[in-house]
């Protein structure tokens, strides 16, 4: 199992293909968002998922690209609703060209996710497809939540942790689950891999919630600090209502009352807040918690021994990343 391997195969198979046709309006804008480069963890996973179970990873390409076209169509329409200006270090879809077209480029890109199962026989295509739509109607809950929350001065931890599963964790746990359908697995291990990947995702978003506040705008490809701008309940914001005094909490919710045109001083402040009540510390707990709810079910999967410690080494991985 070697992801870099991986990697360059997926980026091989993406490179491929002719992404840019008639009209080319409407084509260019998902060239430019799927050559902005990314992580690319969620093809990485199918792939991943495919060689576990079968030793044959390359058949789940098509499967693989399906993942990543769908995601980066739900980065495009997430940019123009959080109005962001940069995506992996670059202008967003609707900077560089305009919401309608970011909106149609969006929706062209859901329909050619679908399209790539038709690579696979009837059975196989019927099970991915299955999963696929639940899964992206579970990412459109889970904005939605995330849009709500956004004026809602109830959210719960709870009810976060709920939104960031449909939104985030849900895609990372199909991207899994379809390397194992693709490889003819037996229900029971693609179901182990699907909770695998939901409580990795789980522990993957709060990582992220910790990098847009804490981490290195060159390395994390985006705004610093953006959540704060946008008001987002993340957890680092729920936990700090949860532990600080009286005081802290009225002054953080003074900073989350309204979105300004300038912002230096808010995030400058909140972060601080966040570090005097020992957030930092905090959310890495909880994403260790989550990394080892992740780990606590590969005892039960119907792999080898060497397959177990290397999907506990990507999820090792996966929780020191700086991107």
């Amino acid at each position: 199992m070697d992801i870099q391997e991986y990697q360059k195969e997926f980026l091989t198979y993406l490179e491929s293909k002719e992404w840019v046709q008639e009209p080319k309006n409407l084509y260019e804008p998902i060239d430019y968002i799927l050559q902005l480069g990314g992580k690319r963890i969620r093809p990485i996973l199918t792939l991943m998922a495919a060689d576990i179970f079968s030793d044959e990873y390359k058949k789940a390409l098509p499967a693989a690209l399906a993942i990543e076209v769908f995601h980066n169509f739900t980065l495009i329409h997430d940019d123009i609703m959080d109005a962001a200006p940069l995506r992996r270090g670059k202008a967003t879809v609707h900077e560089k060209w305009d919401i309608n077209r970011g909106i149609l480029s969006g929706d062209a890109m859901l329909i050619l996710a679908y399209k790539y199962f038709e690579n696979y026989e009837p059975i196989v295509f019927q099970k991915l497809a299955k999963l696929f739509s639940k899964t992206a109607l579970e990412v459109c809950d889970g904005q939605q939540l995330d849009v709500d929350f956004e004026t809602r001065k109830d959210v719960t931890i709870d009810e976060y942790m709920n939104m960031i599963r449909l939104k985030t964790s849900v895609l990372v746990a199909a991207a899994l689950k379809m390397g194992a359908i693709v490889a003819e697995t037996n229900d029971k291990n693609a179901d182990l891999i699907y909770d695998f990947g939901l409580n990795l995702g789980l522990a993957f978003q709060l990582q992220d919630d910790y990098l847009d506040t804490f981490g290195d705008a060159e390395t994390f490809g985006k705004q610093i600090g953006g959540d704060i701008m946008e008001n987002k309940k993340t957890f680092l914001y729920l936990k700090t209502l949860e532990v600080a005094d009286k005081e802290t909490k009225k002054k953080l919710k003074y900073f989350y009352r309204k979105k300004l045109k300038e912002n230096t001083l808010k995030i400058i402040e909140v972060t601080r807040i966040f570090q005097i009540n020992d957030i930092p510390i905090l959310v890495t707990k909880e994403i260790e918690n989550y990394t080892e709810k992740a780990f606590s079910t590969l005892s039960k999967m119907d792999i080898s021994e060497e397959n177990k410690q290397n999907l506990k080494a990507f999820g090792l991985w996966l929780m020191k990343r700086t991107v």
